[in-house]
């Protein structure tokens, strides 16, 4: 589907800056089933706590730059000379305990994927059938920021130690990954 048709209809939250429509045209509700590309929804949407997603969208590049092409085998091995260098990083944000959090999360990353076999796997074991949900919103007012299935998966990654991913975090990152179709119902890419 052609993006610049000027007939298109889009959910209202991604407003008009490029880089915003161009994710929500290509990537947001999608299904994504690559661990290596929920790995770096996990590191970004970890970032993005207590930021806009704009913030974070426009610094994606300078992130897989400086963790290793959201490779969590390459991250989790990271020293604190690398957290240094992090923090000196200005393309992304330079918050020590997102930046430590990141690396923690790699580590825990890498532990599901061995005990589930991909962390995808352990995502959707939370799913109804294993199955994304798609939803019919009207209005962007209807939209949540966090369910109980968000609370309960993200109750799971706390209990098991991961940082910077609450319950409302985990619902962004389940409609980024396409685990919740949250496309507004008149919308032209649900």
């Amino acid at each position: 589907m052609p993006t610049d048709n000027p007939n298109l209809i889009r959910c209202a939250w991604c407003g008009s800056d490029p880089s915003y429509t161009k994710y929500h045209d290509e990537e947001w509700g999608k299904e994504v089933h690559d661990d290596k590309v929920l790995f770096e929804f996990l590191v970004l949407e970890s970032a993005q706590a207590g930021l806009s997603w704009i913030t974070i969208l426009r610094k994606r590049e300078n992130y897989r730059n400086a963790f290793a092409g959201f490779d969590p085998i390459k991250v989790s091995t990271f020293s604190d000379e690398d957290v240094e260098r992090l923090l000196q990083d200005t393309g992304i944000i330079r918050n020590r305990l997102k930046i430590v959090s990141a690396i923690s999360n790699a580590k825990l990353f890498l532990e599901v994927q061995k005990e589930f076999g991909s962390f995808d796997a352990f995502m959707y074991s939370f799913m109804p059938d294993q199955k994304p949900l798609v939803n019919s919103p009207l209005e962007i007012s209807d939209l949540p920021a966090r369910t109980a299935l968000s609370d309960a998966i993200a109750k799971n990654m706390k209990k098991r130690g991961f940082k910077f991913f609450g319950p409302t975090i985990c619902y962004a990152h389940m409609q980024a990954t396409g685990m919740i179709n949250d496309h507004l119902a008149n919308c032209s890419f649900r």
